[in-house]
């Protein structure tokens, strides 16, 4: 095979003599007094021609070494045949032909190779650009053997141009909404910040001159893409720019407002708004006034609107220069008075429905069908069902025609109070007007029959409404029916609809999810894990056979509802099985709904399920649920597994909350068979040999302790198993101390200290402020620290501010001091 090895391509012949150039120059100069490189190749090539024309024709050689030649070609000529046949032999395709020519070099055929992987021209498709930069960075890589590639093919000789003189390429020239499309493209594919430089190098380089129409294009573009991050940069940049800062346009800052009403940004929106009105050129007009209104509308800020409509009607504070005959005072629209009505059904705020409407009366403004709908909806939201009934007669009387969307806010008030009948009348009072209803209306009506237990009539109402323009997937309709179903208490119903459903659409992952649900709530444990089961193994594929539609596979919602189920049934073999085929699949367990899952996994043996879920969440910088530390060291305790136990609980310290007494109190008597006084024992004694960090959770689990296994005032244990008293006075610890100083205390003053001689009021003393949150069981505590205290001194006790006040000068004076008060000057 030695003969196949490639060699580069064929040179052209060289003439026998170089050629001159003084005729060349001559044509030049005949020609034109500029020559450029251009015509210089084109005539050295005509030259080159010519000479080769006038050489004689060379010697014929001897016939054997034509024959061997030939002999030679037919040779390598088998060889490639033979090789190419057991190619497509070995591969079995159709294409089994190798990448190249024979007579190319084998970078050459490496390049077509990394060329021919693209196959979007063959369809009329748009190229990749993937293909196109791995073809790039190929090439940089091995510059030099692709210098054909990259270097200009056209061979000047010397003295032909001068040197002093440059030939420059001019630069196409781009049109502005080239340059504009480029700007917006570049900036929505990157996240930079308006102080980057890169953000300044790239608007500099989009060679715009940014005026009002420019910038409102700009805006616009970023504000489709969903970028009011960068739409805000780039104006923010504009303006603050000494050529541009004089310049400013009250319609960009106006088209920004809207952008930003988009993308559900008021707070940035009010900013915008404030400094439109700090400046007389760009002060807002009604179309700014519409903007704002509407994105504080659509957020609810109800409080904010009403501030911007109290703007409207006065005369601006700080304002320099004032125009001639200007008056920036406005009235609030139709427009306006809408977006409060939007306001008010997100904040509930159902009594400025009649605020608004006294103030249209007062403007004498007219309501149009839109208020009524936005006054309808405030009430449905609100609860009031009788006053949606009542704007509805009053938009009828009015002469407002009803729209298909106030027919959806009047069936669903129907179906909020259960009228079922009035539902399906007010729907066919539609269509007899004529109105073309809108899918969301049957969808709704749907919604409630199948509430109702009247699923064959959704099924009806449903074909109706295949024949509108779906705003949304008809799987959708089907989950929100089988849902409806399962609130109304109809299990059954809810199986035949997904049944019906896979002949009309192809399931999704979400109507999979509710039946999940729906089964989790019946405890129908098999039918859930089987549909779980064909989930899984379509992963990837349409659970529907023979129907096209979106692929189906189990995501985190799907896992958790199926652990939810295992764990309702008591299956927690398989409640293993789908918890580690949900982190097989990437997916992490949301604490906020299932840490209680783990708990219960593992009372009931699977420890490790806990652990390893305790342990990711350390790892991912989040903070476990105080339920996984209590239960971790009850495990521990369980295993004698005391100094991981001391570990878990000095580990407590840096979490957000505490666990109070009566929660430890709770948790050791569901492990009562598990956890003996043994047990509790070893565990104090393992925090007074550690250095635990005793903040609330482990001195109230600490105080418990000491309480469970014995008394406190003689420095003893008495475990419930026997009569015995073990006397450990060498286990004080400064807690013991301290709270021994207390009793001693309380004891002392109980006599002395009257509510009088503290100056407190008896009205003041009251069980409330006993129970205080920073204590738990006081009464019992008390109980403990003074023994049998008769009524006559329980009623003269003072309160616990009292007590620790006298306790700590009394500490003073006897030169105690608390840890935290050491250094303290």
């Amino acid at each position: 095979m030695e003969s196949l090895r490639l060699r580069g391509p064929p040179q052209p012949p060289l003439p026998s003599h170089p050629p001159n150039p003084k005729p060349t120059n001559q044509n030049l100069l005949k020609l034109t007094p500029t020559p450029t490189p251009k015509l210089i190749h084109t005539l050295r090539k005509k030259q080159i021609q010519k000479l080769n024309r006038h050489r004689p024709s060379p010697s014929p050689s001897q016939p054997h070494q034509q024959d061997d030649q030939e002999a030679q070609f037919q040779t390598l000529k088998d060889e490639f045949k033979t090789f190419n046949r057991a190619i497509v032999k070995a591969t079995k395709t159709k294409q089994g032909v190798l990448v190249g020519k024979p007579w190319e070099r084998l970078e050459r055929a490496e390049l077509m190779e990394y060329a021919s992987a693209n196959k979007e021209f063959v369809n009329g498709e748009s190229l990749k650009y993937e293909f196109l930069d791995e073809l790039s960075e190929f090439i940089e890589k091995e510059r030099d053997k692709f210098k054909w590639v990259v270097e200009d093919d056209i061979e000047l000789e010397d003295g032909l141009i001068e040197k002093n003189s440059k030939w420059v390429r001019p630069k196409r020239k781009v049109s502005d909404a080239e340059a504009i499309k480029f700007l917006v493209d570049r900036l929505s594919g990157t996240e930079l910040s308006m102080k980057n430089w890169k953000f300044s190098r790239m608007m500099r380089q989009s060679e715009l001159q940014f005026t009002e129409d420019q910038l409102l294009k700009i805006v616009g573009g970023l504000g489709d893409k969903g970028q009011w991050r960068h739409a805000l940069s780039v104006v923010k940049w504009v303006y603050s720019s000494k050529e541009h800062k004089h310049f400013k346009s009250r319609f960009v800052y106006t088209k920004l407002l809207s952008v930003l009403g988009k993308a559900r940004r008021p707070n940035e929106a009010l900013q915008i708004f404030n400094l439109m009105r700090a400046d007389y050129h760009i002060y807002p007009d009604m179309a700014a006034y519409h903007c704002i209104a509407i994105a504080l509308g659509q957020s609810g800020l109800l409080k904010e609107l009403v501030n911007v409509i109290d703007c409207m009607k006065q005369q601006p504070k700080k304002i320099i220069k004032k125009r001639k005959n200007w008056d920036p005072v406005l009235q609030p629209d139709l427009v306006v008075y809408n977006a409060v009505l939007n306001a008010c059904t997100l904040s509930g705020e159902w009594k400025g429905v009649s605020w608004v409407f006294e103030e249209l009366r007062r403007s004498g403004l007219k309501p149009s069908g839109a208020t009524y709908g936005l006054a309808m909806e405030v009430m449905l939201a609100s609860g009031k069902y009788d006053l949606v009934h009542e704007y509805f007669e009053k938009m009828k009387r009015s002469g407002n025609a009803p729209k298909a969307l106030t027919y959806k806010v009047l069936v669903k008030a129907f179906s909020k109070e259960g009228k079922v009948k009035e539902a399906v009348e007010a729907v066919r009072e539609m269509e007899m007007n004529g109105i073309v209803g809108a899918a969301s209306v049957y969808c709704e009506l749907a919604f409630c029959l199948c509430y109702n237990g009247l699923w064959q009539e959704a099924i009806v109402e449903i074909k109706k409404m295949k024949r509108l323009p779906l705003t949304r997937p008809l799987v959708v309709t089907f989950t929100g029916m089988i849902l409806s179903s399962m609130d109304g208490g109809h299990v059954g119903n809810c199986i035949r609809i997904f049944d019906i459903s896979k002949e009309h659409c192809a399931p999704d992952i979400g109507i999979i999810n509710a039946m999940l649900k729906v089964y989790g709530r019946s405890d129908m444990f098999f039918e859930a894990k089987e549909l779980f089961e064909d989930t899984k193994r379509s992963n990837g594929h349409n659970v529907s056979v023979g129907r096209d539609g979106p692929f189906v596979s189990p995501d985190a919602y799907t896992y958790g509802e199926m652990l939810r189920v295992s764990a309702s049934s008591h299956q927690w073999e398989y409640f293993d099985y789908v918890y580690k085929e949900m982190v097989f699949s990437g997916y992490q367990l949301d604490q906020n709904k299932h840490s209680f899952l783990l708990v219960e996994a593992s009372r009931a043996g699977k420890t490790h399920l806990l652990e390893h879920a305790f342990d990711v969440m350390l790892e991912a910088g989040e903070i476990p649920p105080s339920s996984f530390f209590v239960e971790i060291i009850c495990r521990a305790m369980i295993q004698d597994d005391f100094d991981r136990a001391v570990t878990i609980l000095n580990s407590m310290a840096h979490a957000p909350f505490h666990v109070q007494e009566k929660e430890w109190r709770g948790l050791f008597e569901e492990y009562k068979g598990k956890i003996t006084q043994s047990h509790l024992r070893k565990l104090l004694d393992a925090i007074d040999s550690h250095d635990v960090t005793m903040e609330a959770s482990a001195y109230k689990l600490s105080r418990l302790l000491q309480t469970l296994c014995g008394s406190k005032s003689n420095n003893s244990y008495q475990l419930s198993s026997g009569g015995d008293v073990t006397q450990e006075s060498d286990l004080e610890t400064p807690m013991d101390v301290k709270e021994h100083k207390l009793g001693d205390i309380m004891e002392r003053f109980a006599d002395e200290l009257t509510p009088e001689s503290l100056g407190y009021e008896k009205s003041k003393l009251t069980n409330k402020e006993a129970l205080d949150d920073d204590y738990d069981s006081e009464d019992d505590f008390l109980a403990r620290e003074l023994g049998e205290v008769d009524e006559q001194k329980r009623n003269k006790l003072p309160s616990a501010d009292g007590i620790l006040e006298h306790w700590r000068e009394s500490m003073v004076k006897d030169g105690i001091f608390l840890p935290f008060q050491i250094g303290r000057k």
